[in-house]
């Protein structure tokens, strides 16, 4: 479907940052987006999340180019801490010595405590999904830096703005929201673009979708949260990975998502559709068994036939060099 401008936030020529609102900016870094919150020139402001590894470079000339050379964050705060949302925190800490927040289910994967449960390769179809077998799950230990996000909901260094829980796609992954003009920062609670994908994600073709659905092991409280996002009714809605939405059409997408979940978000099999992982504030207690995965098979046939193919062609040489002398 077509989508036009007051639609969809474009970024801007300037360093490829987005406006999501006056005092947020967007950046894409790889296939994920990080947020930093404050208006320009300001002296306090905040990271939302911290993209993939590799990427501290371009994050921290982004932040010099808004808020100048040498002035730091108050804070990062984060969404939830898979790997292409926390790739870069140890470079940046290294920098930036500053204080992390997380909701507290999600501190076991940020404190070197607990592994993520695993990823199921076998949802959503596309290359991001089949290579998710091998993305990093942690543990991640940034247990020097990283504390739980106040129990009130208030965000540090952040006025006007609250963190709610959207547990589903993490055990602890939490969306922050600013109730004056209804900007909603969602993480991977709602994505923007069909994130299974490895064309959608490198095009970024905007759509709205479900939590991605490879690294996503409780359905029922996905759902759930995508629900209490829609009865948010944001007027912008930036997320993990796509373009920020705005306006009267991507509320009545979101409602339709919340609506149909299950047929328009959630796989129709797959390791963690009938069971999801269990999990406290320990880290993951228990994940159901992997479901069957053709994909190793196929790929050992291809390798099995392209040695077959190789060896068949190297006999036909030396016969056919036998026959010339």
């Amino acid at each position: 479907m077509t989508q036009t401008a007051p639609f969809i936030i474009q970024p801007t020529a300037e360093s490829g940052t987005m406006p999501v609102v006056d005092d947020v900016y967007g950046l894409r870094v790889g296939i994920a987006n990080v947020f930093f919150i404050g208006a320009r020139g300001t002296d306090r402001w905040i990271l939302v999340d911290a993209g993939l590894h590799g990427t501290a470079g371009r994050i921290m000339r982004a932040a010099e180019r808004l808020y100048g050379v040498g002035n730091g964050p108050s804070a990062i705060v984060l969404t939830h801490g898979h790997f292409d949302h926390v790739g870069a925190l140890g470079t940046l800490l290294e920098t930036w010595d500053v204080p992390v927040y997380a909701h507290d289910m999600e501190l076991p994967y940020l404190t070197g405590r607990s592994a993520y449960p695993p990823p199921d390769p076998t949802v959503g179809g596309g290359l991001m999904a089949a290579l998710s077998r091998l993305y990093p799950r942690g543990p991640f230990d940034f247990s020097r830096s990283v504390q739980a996000l106040p129990a009130d909901g208030a965000i540090p260094f952040a006025p006007g703005w609250r963190w709610v829980e959207t547990p589903g796609h993490s055990p602890g992954h939490v969306s922050f929201f600013r109730a004056s003009d209804r900007t909603l920062i969602a993480g991977d609670a709602v994505v923007t673009t069909q994130q299974e994908s490895m064309f959608a994600a490198v095009t970024q073709r905007p759509e709205l979708h479900g939590p991605p659905m490879y690294f996503t092991p409780d359905w029922p409280a996905a759902r759930e949260s995508v629900q209490l996002l829609a009865a948010l009714q944001p007027e912008v809605l930036a997320t993990g990975h796509g373009r920020p939405m705005r306006g009267a059409r991507m509320r009545a997408e979101l409602e339709r998502l919340a609506e149909n979940f299950d047929r328009l978000a959630m796989p129709d099999s797959g390791r963690y559709v009938t069971e999801p992982a269990i999990t406290d504030l320990s880290g993951v207690v228990h994940v159901p068994p992997p479901v069957a995965d053709r994909l190793p098979k196929i790929l050992l046939g291809i390798g099995a036939a392209a040695v077959l193919t190789f060896a068949a062609r190297k006999v036909l040489a030396d016969q056919g060099r036998r026959f010339m002398a």
